[in-house]
């Protein structure tokens, strides 16, 4: 269902940007065999969508109908967990956020939370999936008014605790419909001078790289850093860093609880915005969407002629992540008739099949019993990562190391 405003400041949404056909339903709505076989999965149409006035891309639909809980495999990752680590220690170490109460906002099953059981800190979070606060709670250790059945959806919210000193946002903020009153209730939440922490998929770096396939159901908001920084300030936010982390595909903005600013609901009105003011900002032309059209026809060609040669020559393929990526890139492309299963090794994905194309999803144990010639990663901020594990993994195993090669440049090697 289309909303056709802008999911911030309510003004209305542009023509479409680009059209994606054949898009998974989400990147969690994995279904089960028989969920397939009674037609409840399909791929849909995204319509992607700028706002003319404060700069957000967004699909114009409805969220997934699990937005408002965490559900995160790459928690596990070490390349992740370092990454908060640093996150972490340039809070205490650069502002002095050490011994303070810190409450990470969609906690998941709480994975980042055990990274941060590391620093000198009191631990606080919310999360709306009982399974996942029950989880956290036992992983940490902590009772239910440090880790809470919670959604913070309204800006007039009180949370159980406040104040807090730091709040915490990692890859959650893009999956939500009205990102104003959540981030309207964290300023609420905070101390006068209490910092946050905020992270979210680069739509820069979608369209620099030109990677369609980036984009998904789930991530209703597609942040540049323009529109991320308008949004913290509209919210009261003085904004201290933002820039770039991980491969580039990730934003990151450091701000502040700023004085005053705040209205009788609890928002900062775009009128009292100097960077709005009432009036349209500039924005870039809608040329540089047109990369997108582009990546899909140039990565659709490259996958097509990829797998003609395989076919030619009796090898099989495999994919190694239920990701988003990958989900996305196997529904709209060639590689839906030719990949044979994806790995994945986080368990509650395994026995299920991928939306919209419909591969089974299985364990890194599956390839030992039935081996493929090819494994092609579809996690472009884990290639290395993965490489590594697949060459240790299968190194002194009958089935032997397989080809590898990656979404980013399909060589083998």
């Amino acid at each position: 269902m289309m909303n056709r405003k802008c999911m911030i400041c309510g003004s209305v949404l542009s023509e479409p940007l680009f059209l994606a056909e054949n898009m998974p339903l989400g990147a969690q709505a994995m279904p089960t065999g028989e969920e397939i076989k009674a037609g409840m999965d399909h791929g849909i149409r995204l319509d992607l969508k700028r706002c003319p006035v404060c700069g957000l891309t967004q699909f114009d639909c409805e969220p997934v109908g699990y937005y408002k809980k965490v559900i995160r495999a790459v928690g596990l990752s070490k390349t992740m967990q370092d990454l908060r680590r640093d996150d972490y220690r340039h809070l205490i170490d650069d502002y002095g956020m050490g011994g303070g109460k810190w409450i990470e906002c969609g906690c998941g099953n709480g994975d980042f939370l055990k990274v941060l059981k590391e620093f000198p800190v009191e631990i606080y979070a919310t999360e709306a999936d009982a399974g996942n606060v029950s989880v956290a709670r036992e992983q940490l250790g902590l009772a239910e008014d440090h880790i809470m059945e919670f959604f913070p959806d309204r800006a007039d919210m009180d949370i159980p605790g406040a104040p807090f000193d730091v709040f915490l946002s990692f890859n959650f903020l893009e999956h939500q419909p009205d990102p104003v009153s959540m981030l309207s209730c964290m300023y609420r939440n905070l101390r006068a001078g209490g910092m946050g922490l905020i992270t979210v998929p680069s739509f820069e770096y979608i369209l620099q790289e030109g990677r369609y396939y980036e984009l998904v159901r789930d991530h209703i908001a597609n942040y540049d850093l323009p529109a991320l920084t308008a949004l913290c300030k509209r919210c009261g936010f003085e904004v201290l860093e933002q820039g770039y982390i991980g491969i580039g595909d990730t934003l990151r903005v450091v701000v502040r609880k700023s004085a005053g600013g705040m209205g009788s609901d609890g928002v900062v009105h775009l009128e009292k915005c100097a960077e709005h003011n009432g009036k349209s900002r500039k924005v870039s032309s809608n040329d540089k969407y047109l990369v997108l059209g582009r990546n899909y026809k140039d990565i659709s060609s490259k996958i097509e002629a990829y797998m003609a040669e395989l076919s030619a020559g009796g090898r099989s393929i495999a994919m190694w992540g239920a990701s988003h990526q990958g989900f996305t890139i196997a529904a709209t492309t060639a590689l839906k008739d030719h990949v044979r299963y994806i790995i994945d090794s986080a368990p509650f994905k395994q026995g299920r099949f991928a939306p919209a194309s419909h591969l089974p999803i299985v364990s890194p144990e599956h390839y030992l019993t039935d081996p493929v010639d090819v494994i092609l990663i579809a996690a472009p901020g884990y290639i290395r990562e993965i490489e590594a594990s697949i060459r240790e993994r299968y190194a002194d195993t009958a089935a032997g190391i397989p080809a590898i090669c990656d979404v980013l440049s399909f060589e083998e090697r």
